[in-house]
């Protein structure tokens, strides 16, 4: 189970490496984005289609870009990791 959270938890992390990569230089692309996170080409395309089905970026022809409205679905976003926080601090104390 721990191993499945640690996997999650680094998908997440490079998630949010890339959309702040987008947010701060886009519109841009793919190759653009693993030289500037140093992440592989192929977790990058991962990433974006993962951004884009949570909203969060938009493609263009010229690259991704941050959706309009980023700011307010990234405060619902760390409004639900606050409640996942609360849930794992609530196992850890059956335990």
């Amino acid at each position: 189970m721990v191993d499945r959270l640690t996997n999650q938890v680094e998908k997440e992390e490079r998630d949010q490496q890339i959309l702040r990569a987008v947010i701060e230089h886009g519109p841009i692309g793919i190759v653009r984005l693993s030289e500037e996170t140093g992440i592989p080409e192929h977790k990058v395309r991962y990433s974006l289609r993962m951004l884009e089905d949570d909203e969060l970026i938009e493609p263009t022809p010229d690259g991704a870009v941050p959706a309009d409205d980023v700011d307010e679905r990234l405060g619902d976003r760390n409004a639900g990791l606050d409640g996942i926080i609360d849930r794992l601090e609530e196992l850890e104390d059956l335990f």
